[in-house]
Formats: C-alpha cells, sequence, structure tokens
C-alpha cells in the first residue's frame, strides 16, 4: 500500500468530486439548522408561530423524522439505480429546497423553514445510503479504510465549520440576505462536484421499486439482521452517534455552568471534539496499515471511556468568571480537561473508521446501500434514546452533567468490554503489532503474494522468538501457527492461543504430532492460512538450517498452495541466539530495520522440502 493514500485519493477523481460534494452536504446542513435555530432564539416573540422552546424541539424532530420515513425507500433506489446520477438528483433537489429556504429567510416565515427543515432532513435521508454505499464502487478494497477516513474527517470537520460559520452569518450585518445567498450558494457548489463523479453502476437494477415505505423498512431492517457481522458493526455505529449526541447537546450548559465560558467557549469545545474526532480517523487509517482492523475498535471504545471519564472529572474547583475568550483558554487548570476533550474525539475517530469500512465490506453489493439506510434509521433511534436519556437523567434523576458524562463513560466500558470479547484474538495482534512495529522498523514486500481467501500453507525461517508476532501481524487475515507444546501449552496464556488457532506439536510425542497433523489438515481444508517454521527450532547460526519433512506430509493430505515467506534482519536481536540463548543479557539493538517478503505461491506438487528452502533462501539473500 503506498504510504500517501489519503493524499492520493484526494487528487484522484473517482474520489475527490465524492468527498466535495458529500463535505457540502454536510455543511450546508449545518449552516442551515444553526442559523434558523440563531435567528429563532433571537426572534421577537409575535415573530414565531409557537413558544421558542417549542420551535426548537420541533425542528430537532423534523429534521430527523424523515430518517424514519424514507431511509428505507432511499436504500433501495439508491441500490437499484446508477449512483452518480442518483446523487446528482438529490443535490438537484438540495438546490430547489435552498431556494425555497433563502425566501423563507428573506421574508422571515419561519413556518416555511421548519417545513423546509423536514425536506432537509428528507434529502438528507435520500443522500445518506448512496453516499456510503458508492465507496466500495470507487475505491479498491485496500482503500476502503483510507477513504472513510477522510470521509468521518471531513464530515465532522464540515459539521464543525458549518456551525461556527452559522453563527458568523446570523451577526452579520443583513444576516437574513447573507443567509439566504449562503445556502442556495453552498447548495449549487454541491451539485457542481458531484456532476464530475465518475459513473458507479446499479447494484440492483432488477430491484421493484413501489412506494410502500412501511414495507421497505421491514425489509431493510431484515436485510441489516442476516449478517451478524454487519448488524454488529450497526449496532457499534449507533452507539457511536448516540454518545456523540448526547455530549454535543450538553456541550453549551455544561461550559455555560460548569466551566464559566460563554458562547465562543462553546465553539471552541466543539472544535476540540471534532478536529479530534478528524484526527483519529486519519490516525486510525495509519494504525491499522490502512487496512479493516477490527482490533482497534475496542481499543478506541475503551478510550472513549476512558477520556469521557477524565474530562467529566477533571472540572477545576472556584473557576474565576471569565471576561473573554482569550482569558477561558489560557486558564491553565482547564488545559487538562481540553486535552481529555480532544483525546475523547479521537478516541472516537479510531473507533468509528473501521466499523464503516466492514460494514461497506461485508454487505452483499446487491444490498449495500439497504444496508446503509438500516444504519441510517438505527442511528436516529439511537440519538432519540440519547434525548430520553438526557432528559430522565437531568430533569427526573436530577443528575449534574458532569454526572451525566460520567454515566455515558461507564455505560460505554460495558459496551466496549462486549466488543473485546467478541474480537480478543485480533485486538492482542493489533496491540502486538503496534509493539513489534515500534521494537522494529519494520517494512512488508510482495505481501500481495498472499491469498485473500482460501487455504494456504505458509513456510518461512525462524529466527528468533518474535517470529510469529510479526508474521501476525503482517496481514489482516488470521494466520494458525504451528508452535511447540511447551510453549502453547503454557498455562497463563493456553486458553488464548487455543483461541487464536495457535497448533501445539511435540516432536517427542507421537499422539501430539498425529493430532496437529490431523488440525493442520483440517484448518487447511476449511480455508484458513496455516504457517509452520520447517527448520523446528531456532537456527543457532543466523543460517537457514535443513527443513524437516513436516511440510511434505501436510501437502500430501491438503494439498494447497505454499508461500514461501523470508524474515530479514533479526539475527542479533535480543530474542535470536545470536549470543548462544535467546533473551540473554541486556538488549544492545534498539529499533532496528526488519524486513518481511513473501514469494510466489508455489503449487502443492512442485512445494518439495528442497525447493521450498530453496525459495525462502533466495528470498532472505544475505540479509540476516
Amino acid at each position: 500500500m503506498p504510504h500517501q493514500t489519503q493524499t492520493s485519493l484526494l487528487r484522484q477523481r473517482r474520489f475527490l468530486p465524492y468527498f466535495v460534494t458529500q463535505f457540502f452536504g454536510a455543511f450546508n446542513d449545518n449552516i442551515f439548522k444553526n442559523v434558523l435555530l440563531l435567528f429563532v432564539a433571537f426572534a421577537s416573540v409575535n415573530a414565531l408561530p409557537v413558544s421558542s422552546n417549542l420551535f426548537i424541539n420541533l425542528a430537532a424532530g423534523l429534521f430527523i423524522l424523515p430518517f424514519f420515513l424514507f431511509s428505507a425507500s432511499a436504500g433501495v433506489l439508491a441500490d437499484k439505480y446508477e449512483k452518480a446520477g442518483f446523487i446528482r438528483k438529490v443535490k438537484l433537489a438540495e438546490i430547489g429546497i435552498m431556494l425555497l429556504g433563502a425566501i423563507g429567510f428573506i421574508t422571515e416565515s419561519y413556518l416555511i423553514l421548519l417545513v423546509l427543515l423536514f425536506l432537509m432532513g428528507t434529502q438528507s435521508a435520500f443522500f445518506g445510503p448512496v453516499k456510503y454505499a458508492l465507496l466500495p464502487q470507487q475505491l479498491k478494497p485496500n482503500e476502503l479504510v483510507s477513504g472513510n477516513a477522510l470521509v468521518e474527517t471531513g464530515t465532522f470537520l464540515a459539521i464543525l465549520i458549518g456551525t461556527i460559520g452559522a453563527g458568523i452569518i446570523a451577526s452579520s450585518a443583513y444576516a437574513n440576505y447573507v443567509a439566504a445567498a449562503c445556502v442556495v450558494l453552498f447548495a449549487l457548489f454541491g451539485y457542481l462536484s458531484s456532476r464530475h463523479i465518475p459513473e458507479a453502476p446499479a447494484a440492483a437494477p432488477n430491484l421493484s421499486f413501489r412506494w410502500q415505505p412501511i414495507k421497505h423498512t421491514k425489509n431493510t431492517l431484515a436485510i441489516a439482521k442476516s449478517d451478524r457481522v454487519v448488524f454488529q458493526s450497526i449496532m457499534a455505529i449507533s452507539w457511536f452517534w448516540f454518545l456523540g449526541a448526547a455530549y454535543l447537546t450538553q456541550f453549551p450548559n455544561f461550559t455555560k455552568i460548569y466551566l464559566n465560558g460563554n458562547e465562543s467557549s462553546v465553539s471552541f469545545l466543539l472544535a476540540l471534539f471534532s478536529v479530534g474526532i478528524a484526527i483519529g480517523s486519519l490516525a486510525c487509517d495509519k494504525l491499522s496499515n490502512h487496512r479493516i482492523d477490527v482490533g482497534i475498535v475496542p481499543l478506541g471504545s475503551f478510550g472513549i471511556t476512558i477520556f469521557g471519564w477524565l474530562m467529566a472529572s477533571s472540572i477545576p474547583e472556584n473557576l474565576p468568571q471569565f471576561d473573554s475568550f482569550s482569558q477561558f483558554i489560557g486558564y491553565q487548570p482547564l488545559w487538562a480537561l481540553f486535552a481529555y476533550l480532544l483525546l475523547l474525539g479521537a478516541s472516537g475517530g479510531i473507533f468509528i473508521v473501521p466499523l464503516y469500512a466492514l460494514m461497506q465490506q461485508r454487505a452483499k453489493v446487491t444490498e449495500r446501500a439497504q444496508v446503509i439506510a438500516a444504519l441510517n434509521i438505527y442511528n436516529s433511534l439511537f440519538m432519540v434514546g440519547s434525548a430520553i436519556l438526557g432528559i430522565v437523567s437531568l430533569t427526573v434523576l436530577e443528575l449534574s452533567i458532569p454526572q451525566l458524562f460520567s454515566l455515558l463513560a461507564a455505560l460505554n466500558l460495558l459496551v466496549a468490554g462486549y466488543l473485546f470479547f467478541q474480537v480478543p484474538i485480533f485486538v492482542v495482534r493489533f496491540l502486538l503489532w503496534i509493539i513489534t512495529h515500534t521494537m522494529y522498523r519494520v517494512t512488508h514486500k510482495n505481501l500481495h503474494n498472499l491469498p485473500e481467501k482460501g487455504g494456504a500453507l505458509i513456510v518461512c525461517n525462524h529466527v528468533s522468538y518474535m517470529d510469529a508476532l510479526l508474521l501476525s501481524g503482517a496481514y489482516p487475515r488470521l494466520i494458525r501457527f504451528v508452535m511447540q507444546e511447551e510453549y502453547a501449552n503454557l498455562p497463563p496464556i493456553r486458553r488464548f492461543l487455543k483461541r487464536a488457532g495457535v497448533i501445539p506439536i511435540s516432536s517427542t510425542n507421537r499422539g501430539s504430532i498425529r493430532r496437529a497433523f490431523n488440525q493442520v489438515e483440517q484448518d487447511l481444508n476449511d480455508g484458513h492460512i496455516v504457517c509452520i517454521f520447517p527448520e523446528g527450532h531456532l537456527t543457532s547460526s543466523g543460517e537457514i538450517e535443513e527443513f524437516m519433512r513436516g511440510m511434505d506430509i501436510i501437502l500430501r493430505r491438503s494439498p494447497v498452495p505454499v508461500i514461501p515467506m523470508a524474515l530479514k534482519g533479526l539475527w542479533g536481536s535480543y530474542f535470536s541466539r545470536y549470543k548462544g540463548q535467546a533473551c540473554k543479557g541486556r538488549p544492545t539493538r534498539f529499533w532496528s530495520k526488519v524486513e518481511i517478503e513473501a514469494g510466489e505461491p508455489v503449487s502443492p506438487e512442485q512445494a518439495t522440502t528442497q525447493t521450498m528452502h530453496q525459495k525462502v533462501s533466495e528470498l532472505r539473500g544475505d540479509w540476516r
């Protein structure tokens, strides 16, 4: 994978027009909503058709209602029709809505603006499924995480800039006219950029469509539940929006009551949270090596709990009354809270990106937009649930906002624990990848030779006790290792290694050998990747020693492709037998350069012990 994946995507027509289109969509949504709410907040009583509080609650409900009503139908249409053309039609509708909105702003017709808010929600409900379903069609599989990272970054920055921009527009001279011009102009920008999105053929052109929203909703939710991994991803993403809605809703009162801040201070906290999510989204792509690694998801969730709790418990006592925004951000006792909020957002970004990519990858091509539609429905439900939790906690239970934040952290801890126990192997593998790539400067070469699907046997030289850890982190598929029984059966890690697919073997126990060969045969026939170190032990000289004949027995029982691999640069490390015994004395090498290279697959008929010894030796060369 190229090192500059994210920046290279932003230079390509298959991604950039789409990115700009979705950016302006989120940006204009927030400009319209927040300008309207600010106008309402400062409008005279006679100008509003209902009370200010009722209007604001109606506005929130009317914007989210279309996601319940129309998301499922939008998903069916997005699967049925060519996606780029569908997006252009949706963006044209946005221009029409914004033209009516401009009239509403100029004439201060708040009832019309309230109806238009419902239409904006409808337009967003139709844009959501096609927006995420388009990505897997335009991007390569190894670009999917990078693309989603950029989309989440763009979305949250658009929300932030739109919210801040709305404040600037609402406070300007002739604010009504400025708002009217801006919403139409930004809608036009979104449409113009959508005209450059390359064609994306219909995934299910033979789908029949009749206007039956209730039936569509039932079918869409059934499709989402049909795949357990997809449904779990949807639930986890919706939980993220539950938390996000809870935090964003409480930021104004939290800042005013507990931090003595003003409106600018609220915008600053929102900026920290949004920038944190953007940083976390981009960091997730780097940390996961541009691939879908579900092991990072529970870690992001634990980060949400840790930093959410720290933020809630780090409010300084006896805060002064701040006369200006500069005093607020310059008050040093608040800096820890600012840092925790930024890290809370970053943890959210790390949490959300792999889930979106996994959901897009796992969903059937012909149902992908309908799966996204189901996600939008659940997102809306969870956000309503978030509002209910806030009302019950603050009004009925009379909790303080910091106590509500602590409750959110505690609830999320349960979610993080559940996610960890769903994928403990991948979490540990990701942590090991971080550790090994911190200890060594690891580069990967020709790993595309490893199959994305189906069984295969990896044959590799054995240099150090770090070999299996380095190999396991080199490829997204889970690799099952044949390991010496004395290590595989260590009591503290035995159960974990068994769950990770480690196959124990003892060269002095015929029963152990028989069981190991049977397990290898079963794993290969089931389509897994199995790795063996045919030398049978760590090299004592740094050279590749003679291969044992177990590989021939394995291939006779399970004729699968054989992948030669070579580990380079580990001889002389603390975990090799460079000093006669591994882990002897003090480490003398730090951050050494290591390379993992895979050769081309060899057919089982040609993969003899001698042939594979020669191929591994050629791969390794003189670099021990």
